[in-house]
């Protein structure tokens, strides 16, 4: 039987962060855990925005409890900012979703702290995210963190050699790059936890191909774009439906240590939430240890496995 957002376990009492909230796939997963009673947090970095989506939100579950909370993944001082606040009002964190990101994007652009926009927004931010709020996770009975990769992560590697694409820059390498960096901290997170004796569940997702803002914003418009938008509705999905393996890695009950989840149907493209396909590449520990190590000293955060 195909899993839904109807079997999602009552979230009552959880607190819950999801960054890039306000639109597409963590907009949805954000209103999908309100609507099962998790508190949650919607953290984006645009407060206009970000505001909109709590008013949406309550609008469709009026009696839900959510709230924004501004935080900008491409700025360590922001995230450092936002961590502290939560601490500041809370003991725990029931879960984490590191959902935000950028794709493709067609010229280099660098974060405020130096590094490759896609890089530091979709993995250095979320790494250092993850680390700040460590403390108030492992308060939770049974906490978890769900880090958002994608298909695209097949693709990719850890070039270390170049790991800011400052020598040749390729829009999709470098998101490719930072998807496979996502899905591996995911999985080195886990087994470090696991090394550690916590009970933190890590898990990672992707959404297949759903329709979101993310790929309208991305690469923008060409003749092969305008093809690939026509023929979109036959092998993607809605935003809501991409949201699910989200979902799923987050609440099922039957979500495993260092698991990967997306749509079951052919090419991982659409289809209900199951466990999905691991590249190769993606498995090397040695290669995921490194990358830790290389992310801690970038952004100046370690996560205190001990």
């Amino acid at each position: 039987m195909d899993w839904t957002v109807k079997d999602i376990p009552p979230q009552n009492g959880k607190l819950a962060i999801v960054t890039g909230a306000n639109d597409g796939l963590g907009y949805d997963t954000s209103a999908a855990l309100a609507a099962a009673g998790a508190e949650v947090i919607v953290a984006a970095r645009s407060p206009e925005r970000g505001e909109d989506a709590v008013r949406r939100i309550r609008a469709a579950h009026p009696q839900t409890n959510v709230r924004f909370e501004q935080l900008d993944l491409a700025s360590l001082a922001s995230v450092k900012g936002f961590a502290d606040r939560i601490a500041r009002d809370r003991s725990k964190l029931d879960l984490l979703v590191n959902n935000a990101g950028v794709m493709a994007l067609p010229k280099r652009e660098t974060t405020e702290d130096g590094f490759e926009r896609q890089l530091g927004v979709n993995f250095l931010g979320h790494f250092a995210l993850t680390a700040h709020l460590l403390p108030l996770l492992r308060q939770a009975e049974k906490p978890r963190a769900v880090q958002l990769s994608s298909l695209a992560h097949r693709r990719g590697r850890i070039m270390f050699d170049d790991l800011q694409s400052e020598r040749k820059y390729s829009a999709w390498a470098a998101y490719s790059q930072s998807k496979i960096a996502m899905l591996m901290f995911g999985m080195e997170l886990g087994r470090r936890a696991d090394t550690a004796g916590w009970n933190l569940l890590s898990t990672s997702a992707h959404p297949g191909w759903a329709r979101t803002s993310l790929v309208a914003n991305g690469p923008g418009i060409s003749w092969s774009g305008k093809i690939v938008s026509w023929i979109a509705p036959l092998f993607s999905q809605s935003s809501e439906q991409g949201a699910l393996p989200t979902l799923y890695a987050a609440t099922a009950p039957d979500a495993v240590q260092g698991g990967y989840y997306g749509p079951l149907g052919a090419g991982e493209t659409k289809g209900p939430p199951g466990p999905a396909k691991i590249a190769p590449q993606a498995q090397d520990k040695d290669v995921a240890a490194r990358l830790w190590e290389a992310a801690e000293q970038l952004t100046d955060c370690k996560l205190q496995i001990a």
